[in-house]
């Protein structure tokens, strides 16, 4: 995978936006023209990154850093109230830093009640149907002994999956869901996807079962999906892995047979890093 394509589906362009409108913020009180030329370079290219990552923080949020670096900017080149100005975009942009630094922790799970686990997944999960792959739902129950309910299904979408689960009677305490890709990248509408998601997500939110949900890589200015995944993990008490897990799998050199779908050396890096989340549950049982 290109670098700057995964630096901005990481999310992680997020950051070096922010740190690029930081020194900007920082140069626009020096006053020597080289100075004012790095600080308007930088500037651009940090808001640019900032917009392309597609992070998901809240639309206050954004509001408000909007107008304080509108203001900034409209006092950048004059002495009266610059210092201020500059101070309020660095003390507003590292608030951003707070919020959304938290959202690119990896989660642990808690003991699990039974040696099992279910998941739901589209294509990345289940494969193309290639029988000489063992996919890493398989390639979990084989090495770690458990009982893996794998309701995995190429071209699955949020809705279709959870008329999957409602036909399906679901016992574990553990649910795994690596599901949205075919709705971002097809014609679901984000209003569509918040409504399919939540009735899924409360389809399967019971009392003493844990639910773990990979947070979906986002193409520039789809926000709005990863809004969405964030509120309802939220509502819905669900542990959501950082979207660079997942993408850092996609990413490896052999680790898919077409950008998308994994090869058999992405399908056990995925078990390998699944289990690294899910497995100290396991331990514990």
């Amino acid at each position: 995978m290109n670098p700057i394509v995964y630096h901005i589906a990481s999310g992680q362009a997020f950051f070096t936006g922010v740190v690029l409108v930081l020194l900007a913020a920082l140069l626009s009180l020096r006053e020597s023209s080289l100075a004012r030329r790095v600080m308007v370079l930088s500037f651009l290219v940090g808001v640019i990154l900032v917009a392309v990552s597609s992070t998901p923080l809240p639309w206050w949020f954004y509001g408000v850093a909007g107008v304080v670096t509108l203001v900034w900017l409209g006092t950048a080149f004059q002495k009266r109230w610059r210092k201020r100005a500059a101070e309020a975009v660095v003390g507003v942009w590292l608030v951003g830093l707070l919020l959304e630094v938290p959202y690119h922790l990896t989660p642990s799970v808690g003991p699990v009640s039974s040696h099992s686990l279910t998941v739901i997944g589209d294509s990345v999960t289940a494969g193309l149907g290639d029988e000489d792959i063992e996919t890493w739902p398989r390639i979990l129950s084989r090495e770690q002994d458990i009982a893996v309910q794998d309701l995995s299904h190429v071209g699955d979408t949020v809705a279709s999956a959870r008329k999957r689960v409602a036909a399906t009677e679901i016992e574990s305490p553990l649910v795994l869901l690596e599901i949205g890709g075919n709705d971002i990248l097809g014609s679901t509408t984000s209003a569509q996807f918040k409504t399919n998601l939540d009735a899924l997500l409360t389809e399967l939110a019971t009392p003493g079962r844990q639910l773990v949900m990979l947070e979906l890589p986002l193409p520039p200015f789809y926000h709005a999906y990863g809004r969405i995944q964030r509120e309802l993990a939220r509502k819905h008490n669900v542990k959501l892995v950082p979207k660079r897990v997942l993408l850092s799998i996609i990413a490896g050199g052999d680790a898919t047979l077409d950008s998308i779908h994994l090869s058999q050396a992405g399908q056990q890096n995925m078990a390998d890093v699944v289990w690294g989340i899910i497995g100290a549950g396991y331990a514990t049982e």
